[in-house]
C-alpha cells in the first residue's frame, strides 16, 4: 500500500494525516500546536502523534510527503525576509519616483540599468553590463539574493537573463527573474512580485531543510512536496526557488480538501481556523483563483492563487466588551485561556482573585506572555517587562495597576506584540465551548472563570454569555458569506454607508424584530465546512441563509487531506502578436521572440517547443505521467467600414500539463 504523509501548518495547529495514496482514504490524523518561531517543532510533534495513532503503519512505508505552509504568506503579511537587491532594466526612475512607485519596490536596495524592450519585444537599448557587473559586486556578501525585472520583460527576457547570468557568474546566490514568474504586463507589479519572491527563498530554504532533517529522523526517505496557492504540488526543490507561489497555501490546501473528502464540485467552502475563517468557491471540483494575482499583506502580487475571503475570526480570536458595551469577537488572536492554564496552572489563582474581588475592568481575564526572542533593538523598559515575563504569563490587570501611566504601558504591550515578542492570552470563542461543554480539550475550569468576568460586565449569566459568543460566530461567518458572493457579483458593499442594506442584511439573518418587514437569503450553493469544530458554528450559520450544510469526515484535518490530494499542474502562457498590420507574426517565448509570416505557421511552432517545456516543467514539479492541453484565445475587431471583416490583435495560448505525484524515494 503506498502511503501519503499530509502535513498542514496553520495559524494555531499543525495537522498530520496518513493517507493511502491510490484510494484516497484517511487511514490516520492527529494535530499539535504549531510553532510559529519555528515550525518544524510543530511538524516534528504532529507527524510522532500520527504514527502513534495508527502503530500499524510504518513511517519507512511512506511514500509522498506533502506540505502546506502558512510561512510565506505569514512572512509577507509580517514584513519578514531576507535582505535582497532588486535590478531594474529599462524603468524610469524618475517616472516611478514621481508616481511613487518606489514604494511598491518591498526593498530599498534598488538599482536602475539601462536596456530593455518595447511592448513589441524589439530592444530599444543595449544593456549597460557594466554598471549591472558593477552593481552585482558592490553587493557581494551584502545581500542573500536578488531580483530582476525588465520593463517589458514578458515580451523579450533577453536583458533578464544576461543579467541573471552575471549574478550566478559573480556571486552564486539565487536569482529570480520576473519573466519566470508571470507573463502578463504590469512591470510595477511584476517587479514587487519578482523582489518578494527573492527575499522568500531563504526562508523556505530553511523550513524545507529543517522539515527534512524531521523526515529523517523518522525515518522517512520519501520525496518532500509543497501546496502551491493555486492548490497543486510541486517538488520542495521547486518551491525553493519560487516561494512566492506558495502564499495561500493553506487556504487552497483546504479547498481542495473539502472537494476530496465531501465529494461535491460546487460548493461554497468554509474552513474556520484558529486565526482566522477562510472562504473560498469550488467550481467543478477546482478552486476557483484570482486572475488579477494574489493579495497579501497590503502587497499585490501577480501569484495566480486561489480566489479566499479572509476575516479574522477564529477560535482563538479575542472576546470583549467595547466601551458601549458591545459584544466584540476579533480580529486580534489570543491564546485561549483554557490552553494557556494547561500550561501554566498558576493563571487559575489569579482568575480565581478577580472573580472574587468582581474585576470589571477591561484587563480583567488577560495575560501577556513571553514568545520569541527580540531580533530589534529594545528599550530599557521593553526589557525589563520581558525579564518579568522569563517568570512566566503576567496578568494584565496586575501590570496595569503597578503602571505609572496606563496608556504607556498598553502602547508598550502592543508594540511588542506587533514585533511578535509577546502574546496575549485572553477569553475566546474555543473558551466559550470549554464552558458549554461541546469541546473537551484543556482546562474549563480557567475558562469558566474567564466567562464569570465577561458575563458580570454584561449582566448575563455564564451559559447565556458563552451562548451568546457562539451565536456571534456563526452569524459573522453568515454575514463574511454574504460579502463574498456580493463582492464577486457584484462589488464589495459598503454597509455603513448604507444603512438601509445593512438592516435588510439584519432582518434577514436575525429576523425583522419589531418591524414590519422580513426578508431571507438563500445562497444556493451548499456549505462544506471543515476546521475543528464547525460542528458548533456552522449549522446555525447554514440556517440563516437556508442552504444545505456539509460536514464531511475527517473535517478537522481537511488541509492535511488536500495537502496529498492535489495533483501537478503547470501553466505556460505565450503571446502571438501581429507585425507591419499583420504580414508577420511574433511568437513571445521564454527565451526570446521568434518572427513568423504565417500565423499558424507560430500557433504550430508554439505548440511543438511549449508542449514540450510544460511537459518537462511537470515533470520537474515531481509529476509522473503528463498530459498537455492548449487553450488558444484570439483577440479580433471587426473593421467598421468593412461588412464582417475582422482585424487580427493578437493571440494568448495557454499550454496546461497535469499529472499525478510521483511517490519515489529522495
Amino acid at each position: 500500500m503506498a502511503i501519503a504523509l499530509g502535513i498542514d501548518t496553520g495559524g494555531t495547529y499543525t495537522d498530520a494525516v496518513l493517507v493511502d495514496h491510490a484510494t484516497g482514504e484517511v487511514l490516520a490524523a492527529a494535530k499539535a500546536l504549531t510553532t510559529r518561531h519555528d515550525l518544524s517543532i510543530g511538524i516534528g510533534k504532529a507527524m510522532a502523534a500520527v504514527f502513534e495513532a495508527e502503530q500499524s503503519l510504518s513511517p519507512g512505508a511512506v511514500g509522498l510527503v506533502a506540505l502546506s505552509t502558512t510561512l510565506a504568506t505569514n512572512a509577507i503579511a509580517e514584513g519578514q525576509g531576507s535582505p535582497v537587491c532588486l535590478l531594474l532594466i529599462g524603468y524610469d526612475r524618475e517616472l516611478m519616483e514621481q508616481y511613487g512607485f518606489q514604494h511598491d519596490l518591498v526593498t530599498d536596495d534598488v538599482v536602475y540599468l539601462r536596456g530593455g524592450h518595447d511592448v513589441l519585444g524589439d530592444e530599444v537599448a543595449p544593456l549597460d553590463e557594466d554598471a549591472a557587473r558593477e552593481a552585482i559586486l558592490a553587493r557581494r556578501g551584502k545581500v542573500e539574493a536578488f531580483a530582476v525585472s525588465g520593463y517589458f520583460g514578458v515580451r523579450n527576457p533577453t536583458h533578464e537573463l544576461q543579467v541573471r547570468g552575471l549574478v550566478e557568474e559573480l556571486t552564486g546566490l539565487s536569482v529570480t527573474c520576473g519573466h519566470e514568474l508571470t507573463t502578463r504586463l504590469n512591470a510595477v507589479r511584476r517587479a514587487t512580485t519578482v523582489t518578494l519572491n527573492a527575499r522568500l527563498i531563504p526562508l523556505l530554504r530553511e523550513l524545507i531543510a529543517t522539515v527534512r532533517q524531521t523526515l529523517d529522523e523518522q525515518a522517512i526517505v520519501a520525496p518532500l512536496m509543497v501546496v502551491k496557492g493555486d492548490g497543486s504540488l510541486v517538488r520542495a526543490e521547486w518551491a525553493m526557488r519560487r516561494p512566492i507561489e506558495t502564499i495561500l497555501s493553506g487556504p487552497a490546501a483546504s479547498a481542495v480538501g473539502a472537494w476530496h473528502l465531501a465529494g461535491r464540485r460546487d460548493v461554497w467552502v468554509v474552513d474556520v481556523g484558529g486565526t482566522t475563517t477562510d472562504i473560498a468557491a469550488l467550481n467543478d471540483g477546482q478552486p476557483r483563483l484570482n486572475s488579477e494575482g494574489a493579495r497579501v499583506g497590503g502587497w499585490r502580487t501577480m501569484v495566480e492563487a486561489v480566489d479566499v475571503h479572509t476575516t479574522g475570526l477564529g477560535g482563538d480570536s479575542h472576546v470583549r466588551f467595547d466601551r458601549q458595551g458591545r459584544l466584540l469577537i476579533g480580529p486580534r488572536r489570543v491564546v485561549p485561556l483554557c490552553l494557556l492554564a494547561s500550561e501554566h496552572p498558576e493563571v487559575l489563582d489569579e482568575l480565581r482573585r478577580q472573580v472574587a474581588t468582581q474585576h470589571r475592568k477591561d484587563e480583567a481575564a488577560q495575560f501577556v506572555i513571553s514568545w520569541r526572542r527580540p531580533v530589534n533593538w529594545l528599550s530599557e523598559e521593553d526589557r525589563a517587562l520581558l525579564r518579568r515575563l522569563e517568570a512566566g504569563p503576567q496578568s494584565l490587570m496586575q501590570l496595569m495597576s503597578e503602571a505609572r501611566y496606563t496608556w504607556l504601558l498598553r502602547r508598550r504591550i502592543e508594540g511588542l506584540e506587533a514585533q511578535l515578542v509577546v502574546q496575549r492570552a485572553g477569553f475566546t470563542p474555543t473558551d466559550a465551548l470549554h464552558v458549554l461543554g461541546r469541546f473537551q480539550h484543556w482546562n474549563s475550569e480557567v475558562s469558566r472563570l474567564g466567562a464569570e468576568l465577561l458575563a458580570a460586565q454584561a449582566g448575563l449569566s455564564v451559559e447565556m454569555f458563552c451562548e451568546q459568543v457562539v451565536r456571534g460566530v456563526s452569524d459573522r461567518v453568515a454575514t463574511e458569506l454574504v460579502n463574498k458572493v456580493l463582492e464577486d457579483e457584484v462589488g464589495p458593499p459598503d454597509w455603513e454607508g448604507e444603512p438601509s442594506a445593512a438592516a435588510l442584511l439584519e432582518r434577514a439573518l436575525n429576523g425583522p424584530g419589531d418591524g414590519d418587514l422580513s426578508c431571507e437569503l438563500t445562497l444556493r450553493w451548499p456549505l462544506v465546512a471543515i476546521g475543528a469544530p464547525v460542528e458548533a458554528y456552522m449549522p446555525r450559520t447554514a440556517e440563516r441563509l437556508h442552504t444545505e450544510l456539509i460536514i464531511p469526515p475527517h473535517a478537522e484535518v481537511a488541509n492535511a487531506v488536500g495537502a496529498v490530494a492535489g495533483g501537478v499542474i503547470q501553466r505556460l502562457r505565450v503571446l502571438v502578436s501581429p507585425l507591419d498590420g499583420g504580414e508577420r507574426f511574433r511568437l513571445h517565448l521564454p527565451d526570446g521572440v521568434h518572427d513568423f509570416v504565417d500565423l499558424e505557421q507560430a500557433v504550430c511552432y508554439a505548440q511543438q517547443v511549449m508542449s514540450a517545456r510544460a511537459e518537462s516543467l511537470a515533470h520537474q514539479a515531481g509529476a509522473g505521467q503528463v498530459e498537455v492541453q492548449m487553450a488558444r484565445m484570439d483577440r479580433q475587431a471587426k473593421v467598421a467600414a468593412g461588412w464582417g471583416q475582422e482585424i487580427f490583435l493578437g493571440a494568448e495560448l495557454i499550454f496546461t500539463a497535469v499529472g499525478r505525484p510521483s511517490p519515489a524515494r529522495r
